[in-house]
């Protein structure tokens, strides 16, 4: 049997709004609520594909596991899903005071924090060579035509 005294919640807890701070972005990111989805991949840029060789490099990339590609506003990025390996099991910073200034900068106003990015949307997004290929010979398809 259940002790009652253990399970007891009290009544003003169960119908009490909410007091807890809401994070607000320009106060820069909550990393005590946070996930770390930051500490589990990185993108950089790479150049927009403009012919056929382009195109297949970007198929080889994606020939790789964990690797996904994608554009938004013209830039192209290649994402590597990796997770950093200082990342803690409670999604804290192994390494905290030493860590680079690239995990220093971000959340900062330039780049906001992922934590109140919940609703990305790509303009392109390819997470298999499959995918891209066929988008790939479109283009090219689109570009022989003209």
């Amino acid at each position: 049997t259940t002790n009652p005294i253990e399970s007891f919640v009290a009544l003003s807890l169960l119908t009490a709004p909410n007091r807890a701070p809401v994070p607000n972005s320009s106060d820069g990111p909550p990393c005590h609520l946070c996930t770390a989805r930051c500490c589990k991949y990185f993108a950089f840029a790479i150049d927009a594909p403009k012919n056929k060789e382009d195109y297949d490099y970007i198929r080889w990339y994606l020939m790789h596991e964990a690797i996904v590609v994608w554009a938004q506003d013209k830039d192209w990025y290649i994402e590597v899903r990796t997770v950093c390996k200082y990342l803690q099991p409670d999604h804290t910073c192994g390494i905290y005071d030493p860590r680079p200034q690239i995990c220093r900068d971000y959340g900062s106003s330039d780049e906001p924090c992922e934590y109140f990015t919940d609703d990305l949307k790509y303009d392109l997004f390819f997470d298999s060579d499959t995918k891209f290929d066929t988008w790939a010979q479109a283009q090219l398809g689109k570009k022989n035509k003209k």
